[in-house]
């Protein structure tokens, strides 16, 4: 119900639901502080105000991981990924906070601590998943928040871009180790992935039906831009694809997790721990500029829009430009 008291020179309402947070402004005209009361009240009546900000104390950071984890996740690009980082997030005690004690300087602490033991873009990473998850809370779910604190600490500085290609010998250590493995899927992920220069998620998303192997083409949905790319088929990628058995309707039917897990045990078996699978993709986009393809040839294949994010991978090895300055 909304209650209107005349203080001073002023007309104040407070709005009032059971159960809910109340609203308060004051008015000059008494008129005024009627028909703001009545919006108010029918607002109230449509519309639930949300918990009052005692809930505060009985919902913890973790049940808003479990929620996002249920409602959010599953409709975003990428979400198996984030998914293990979410899950990742609950088992650390950060979760187990109520949200009135969460607050910058508890996440400052979090920032801190990880620092010690990963890196700064993983960090950076973390507190954007933070972020999302307090803004839908607040927004979408009204979770009656103050603030988002995980926005107003300062983030770490991110690592600077790898620039970890394949040495000579890397490849060779890979295929060696390859043979003892016993997932079928990862050695053909590996040729594939620098052959086409595609990420891991767009290799387990391609489909038979957009393969063109007569044209030599792949037409990957979807991609990390929002837009649908064809790439052309280095002669080796066709040789791939053409004996991998056709079980399903993705050409690789297996999760990122199998796959993550197959390639770990992989590249430490080749003895080649700084190795990450999407530095592949830096080798293959590397190689294509070795190979004299222009930056619009490159990008038409590797997706970048913004030509200025290929600067990073045109580092050239000096022993394949010396001959061509005679």
């Amino acid at each position: 119900m909304a209650t209107i008291r005349k203080r001073q020179d002023k007309w104040q309402v407070q709005v009032r639901r059971t159960g809910s947070q109340s609203f308060s402004k004051s008015f000059t005209r008494k008129s005024d502080a009627q028909i703001w009361a009545r919006r108010m009240e029918a607002n109230a009546d449509t519309c639930n105000f949300g918990p009052d900000p005692a809930s505060l104390y009985k919902i913890t950071f973790g049940d808003l991981m479990q929620r996002y984890l249920e409602e959010v996740t599953p409709r975003k690009k990428g979400g198996a990924i984030e998914a293990i980082v979410v899950r990742a997030l609950q088992r650390h005690k950060i979760a187990s906070l109520c949200l009135a004690e969460l607050t910058p300087e508890r996440l400052s602490k979090y920032r801190d601590e990880r620092l010690e033991t990963v890196q700064g873009s993983t960090v950076v990473r973390q507190f954007v998943i933070f972020q999302h998850i307090l803004k839908i809370a607040k927004v979408e779910w009204n979770i009656p928040l103050p603030n988002n604190p995980a926005a107003m600490i300062q983030k770490p500085p991110q690592n600077r871009p790898r620039k970890r290609r394949l040495n000579p010998g890397d490849y060779e250590s890979l295929l060696n180790a390859s043979r003892q493995s016993k997932a079928w899927h990862i050695w053909p992920l590996i040729d594939l992935a620098i052959e086409t220069g595609m990420r891991r998620g767009e290799l387990l998303k391609a489909t038979w039906d957009d393969l063109d192997l007569q044209g030599r083409k792949l037409t990957l949905r979807d991609t990390k831009n929002g837009d649908d790319r064809t790439i052309p088929l280095t002669r080796k990628a066709v040789e791939v694809l053409a004996v991998l058995p056709r079980t399903s309707e993705r050409i690789f039917p297996v999760t990122p997790v199998a796959v993550r897990q197959a390639w770990e045990r992989l590249r430490n078996r080749a003895g080649l721990r700084d190795l990450n699978f999407h530095d592949l993709r830096h080798e293959a986009i590397s190689r294509f500029f070795e190979m004299g393809l222009s930056v619009p040839e490159v990008a038409l294949i590797s997706g970048h829009k913004d030509y200025r994010m290929l600067a990073r991978y045109t580092h050239l090895r000096a022993d394949d430009v010396v001959g061509k300055l005679d």
